[in-house]
């Protein structure tokens, strides 16, 4: 049996272990609180202040430099939602998102397989689908701008050798929508198909091999293998292709500046008229925070729905 001071002793030394264990997880979190403190610093200035400013913001009548004068509560938000001019904007971003996301991936997907075969040149057709990365929006808004031209625009000279009816591709609000939508597929389909190429050629070929083995059918890979494996980079895509969707503005605001009769006028493009045209900032935040908490919303409907389909190697 040991005797007292043998006891105390263990008891200190216990102790004085377990002060310094805490010591050094104090230490190792300051240190790793340094490394993340110029990340916090950014993260805080260019992201979270101006958020939490905007939904300030949001609840204040403002003067025309966006310094707040009255608080009005729910009032911004009240009116946005009997504005007839919101409607149209929410209904244009729907349409937007509709046109956009799915026909973006379903294109960047096909193009994506098609550059996976092992023929040669392949390499050749990989740079030509992904060169529209290394444009700018703008770059490529002057281009299609072009190209919509009803003048002198290739689409039209088409349309007239087809002896087809002319069409006011951007003036036309009964195609100013779809026509912006096409351009901002083209833009879109670089960046899609090169983050689908790289998840195609992460698929362990000796997955194809066993199935040639087999005699199944390539269609019969492409559900069973490709797209299961494929699933987590698809996943990605097409909560990032979402996000981007809600967010566009600059082929807006250089091909139809939210016209004709209001049928392009996106919300985004909508915040910007009322903040720095209109100078009615608070109804620019109000539009802000909605949009916010819209793509909240859509983000974690597609995690909690989406991710039950993704198959992790």
């Amino acid at each position: 049996m040991s005797s007292l001071p043998e006891a105390h002793a263990k008891i200190s030394l216990g102790s004085v272990k377990t002060t310094g264990m805490k010591r050094r997880r104090l230490h190792h979190t300051i240190i790793g609180l340094l490394y993340l403190l110029p990340s916090i610093i950014l993260f805080a200035v260019f992201l979270f202040y101006p958020m939490l400013r905007t939904l300030y913001l949001s609840f204040y009548l403002t003067d025309g430099q966006g310094v707040p004068i009255t608080f009005v509560g729910l009032d911004n938000f009240t009116y946005l939602l009997d504005s007839p001019s919101f409607h149209t904007s929410i209904k244009a971003t729907l349409l937007f998102v509709c046109y956009t996301v799915p026909a973006g991936i379903i294109l960047a997907l096909i193009l994506a397989l098609l550059a996976n075969e092992k023929l040669k040149g392949i390499g050749f057709f990989r740079t030509m689908f992904s060169s529209t990365m290394g444009m700018s929006v703008a770059a490529s808004s002057v281009i299609w701008m072009f190209m919509y031209n009803p003048s002198i625009g290739i689409l039209s000279k088409v349309a007239e050798f087809l002896e087809l009816p002319d069409i006011q591709w951007l003036l036309d609000p009964q195609y100013a929508l779809l026509s912006v939508s096409v351009a901002t597929i083209w833009m879109n389909t670089g960046f899609a198909f090169l983050i689908l190429l790289g998840g195609l050629q992460n698929i362990d070929e000796q997955l194809y091999e066993n199935a040639q083995i087999a005699g199944v059918s390539y269609w019969y890979q492409l559900r069973k293998i490709t797209l299961p494996m494929l699933s987590p980079t698809l996943f990605f895509i097409i909560t990032v292709s979402f996000i981007n969707a809600f967010q566009t503005f600059g082929q807006i605001d250089i091909l139809t500046k939210g016209g004709p009769i209001e049928s392009t006028n996106v919300i985004v493009y909508s915040i910007y008229k009322d903040a720095f045209i209109n100078f009615n900032v608070g109804s620019a935040s109000a539009q802000a925070t909605i949009l916010f908490f819209c793509i909240l919303m859509v983000t974690i409907l597609q995690f909690k729905l989406g991710e039950r389909k993704v198959h992790y190697q």
